[in-house]
């Protein structure tokens, strides 16, 4: 069988490896690839993870506090954990300028989704209405991901938003203001559904929530944030690991690759990498290629291997983002209640709101606050230290933070390019990023509904305190290279073929020709098993 070259190990890419590994293909694979370092005191929780550190300081907020937030009140309401730094640790051969973007780029193995809340969200009709095929053409490949990386729902009220497939467990325990939350909104749907098209349930995670196969079930360690100690909680990393069983699969880590050269026929013959470590230029010859290292990286590569060849230096248009909006809540029920950290630290409760056009429905997930960093918060009070520690001590069973997601559609102001330097040598990535008109309009009005909807399940949501997250902040990064059954340039086939180039794939969101207001990583793993599956 042919030799499949894949460049990228995050969740697409191992995706699309271990299908064609089953298929009885040879796979390379390239990547940077920083490693996850050592799990500490795995076996102990939360609290007993501080007793057995050797410098909890350290491991909390960092070597140089660069987990600490200092007081801002635009700034996000969770601190970054020290150990999870080598996500977003960039090579030297990397650069990028962007105006109204805020990017995040990961090289390590597993990508960004080695850092992700885990939420796992099928795409209906009529959010699939852009692509060149239906959700019916895509179950299976749900299917088939939903029992490889162990997920969890419920059938529920969010069926409105997501569509049920097989191989979902049943949910992870709750804490108890999620279970709150859930309760209050069981005794007041009828209205919240019929006066603001709002409706609410159990989000789906990647989390086992029973054991399965050598991976353990959550244990409710309160380590989430910190990454979880035993595997219950989905990373692709998880899947590379199991790629590396096959004979045929070779992982070159250490490789930051750049461009790929191509002959007069457009038929990609090799692809060049740089040593990270030393800079030395590698050569990997090509049969099929395919580029799954994440939306910009992989634009990146397709300009840059352009530009080598004609010396043209062209824009690739229509990048897509999901704008998020973060403003925190207190639950007047939960005051003065005990906070329990032996839990789930992540969305256990995900809502919708509808609106006139389906493709449109805002989409939220709801964070109760357990054993995040508590700084950035505590900071937001307008009391003294000690009497803002005493009113958290009492409120902090009460809080949770709301994440509000909207769509997003491909525009030609919006567009992935290069900078090239005077004497044409080195490039960088350049990213530029306009919102659409009447987005704060559209903000507003969902905070609005937010506000009283959640009013009604009695938690004040000070909406003052939003924080509208920059564009790029959701790393839901699409539509560069879109999907399209026309033939034209830089876009792709039905199964994600370049027409540009024969023998060149993106199995990322490269191809997504729109991008609904939810977490994309578990459509572009199944796509990318469909890929996979169909094409070759």
């Amino acid at each position: 069988m042919d030799q499949i070259l894949i460049v990228g190990s995050g969740a697409s890419a191992v995706h699309f490896a271990l299908t064609v590994l089953k298929k009885g293909y040879e796979v390379t694979m390239l990547d940077v690839g920083y490693e996850r370092p050592e799990v500490l005191c795995p076996e102990k929780n939360i609290d007993e993870l501080k007793e057995c550190l050797k410098d909890p300081v350290d491991y909390f907020l960092g070597e140089n506090f660069e987990s600490f937030i200092p007081p801002d009140y635009g700034a996000e309401y969770y601190g970054f954990p020290p150990n999870k730094n080598y996500v977003l640790h960039k090579p030297r051969q990397f650069d990028f300028s962007s105006s109204g973007f805020a990017p995040l780029f990961s090289f390590a193995q597993g990508g960004l989704a080695e850092v992700w809340t885990g939420g796992v969200y099928a795409l209906n009709d009529s959010e699939l209405d852009d692509f060149p095929f239906s959700f019916k053409e895509l179950l299976p490949y749900y299917n088939e991901v939903a029992e490889r990386i162990g997920m969890n729902g419920a059938k529920d009220d969010m069926l409105t938003f997501f569509p049920w497939h097989e191989n979902l467990m049943e949910p992870l325990n709750p804490d108890y203001h999620s279970s709150m939350l859930l309760s209050s909104y069981a005794r007041k749907k009828n209205y919240l559904n019929n006066k603001f098209g709002f409706y609410m349930g159990r989000s789906r995670v990647a989390t086992l929530s029973h054991d399965r196969n050598d991976r353990k079930a959550c244990t409710y360690s309160g380590r989430c944030l910190w990454g979880c100690p035993n595997g219950a909680f989905y990373t692709p990393s998880l899947t590379l690991q199991e790629c590396k069983k096959y004979s045929a699969f070779k992982y070159v880590s250490g490789m930051y690759v750049s461009y790929f050269k191509y002959n007069k026929q457009n038929h990609i013959t090799s692809v060049m990498a740089e040593s990270v470590q030393d800079s030395t230029l590698h050569e990997f010859p090509v049969n099929k290629l395919v580029l799954a290292a994440g939306t910009a990286s992989s634009s990146k590569i397709f300009l840059e291997s352009v530009f080598r060849k004609t010396g043209e230096v062209i824009k690739l248009t229509g990048l897509m983002d999901n704008r998020q909006i973060l403003v925190p809540f207190l639950n007047l029920k939960m005051i003065g209640k005990e906070c329990k950290r032996d839990s789930y630290q992540y969305h256990q409760v995900a809502f919708g709101i509808k609106t006139a056009d389906s493709r449109e429905h805002i989409h939220g997930q709801v964070t109760t606050l357990k054993s995040a960093l508590i700084h950035p918060i505590i900071q937001s009070f307008t009391l003294d230290l000690k009497t803002s520690i005493f009113a958290f001590g009492n409120l902090h069973s009460a809080l949770g933070v709301i994440n509000l997601n909207f769509h997003d559609v491909r525009r030609d102001e919006n567009y992935i390019s290069l900078n090239v330097d005077r004497d044409f040598s080195r490039t960088a990535l350049l990213i530029n990023y306009k919102p659409v008109d009447g987005e704060k309009a559209v903000m507003e009005g969902a905070m609005n509904v937010v506000k009283k909807a959640f009013l009604k399940l009695g938690c004040i949501v000070p909406v003052k305190m939003a924080h509208i997250r920059p564009m790029g902040a959701s790393v839901h990064y699409a539509g560069t290279i879109p999907m399209s059954e026309e033939k034209t340039a830089f876009t792709a086939s039905k199964y994600c073929q370049s027409h540009d180039f024969n023998n060149l794939y993106f199995v990322d969101g490269t191809t997504f020709p729109f991008l609904p207001a939810k977490q994309l990583t578990l459509t572009m793993m199944a796509n990318a098993v469909r890929v996979a599956e169909e094409a070759l």
